[in-house]
């Protein structure tokens, strides 16, 4: 026989464990769009923008080497001046091509490259 307490935690437990019932979940059939081609002109401008990153990084390096008299100002100003050389023909090269960079990026980078082992 039940004692008036027990009864009393069974129906306690039992609004417990319905309170705890979870609904189903929808099924939502989610369309995906076929991803959109890259725009190639923007394409070309970050390529650009990548070099010039590059080139603004090889900047503040050789700054930091000639603050720290890794090597003199003179040489800094020299890897400077290449730098600028460089800066000088990606633009040429991004004009020639509505304003971004597309083969071209190899030959830079293969100069970048270049200035990078010099400057270290």
């Amino acid at each position: 026989m039940l004692t008036l307490n027990a009864s009393f935690a069974r129906a306690l437990i039992g609004v417990a464990l319905a309170a705890c019932v979870v609904q189903p979940t929808r099924q939502v059939d989610v369309v995906q769009e076929a991803p959109a081609c890259p725009d190639p002109h923007m394409e070309a401008v970050h390529r650009i923008d990548q070099v010039n990153g590059r080139i603004n990084a090889l900047w503040h390096h050789v700054d930091q080497r000639v603050s720290q008299s890794f090597y003199p100002p003179p040489q800094g100003d020299a890897f400077h001046h290449r730098l600028d050389v460089v800066r000088q023909e990606a633009r040429a090269m991004a004009s020639q091509h509505g304003g971004g960079l597309g083969e071209e990026q190899h030959t830079l980078n293969g100069e970048l490259n270049g200035l990078q082992r010099a400057i270290q």
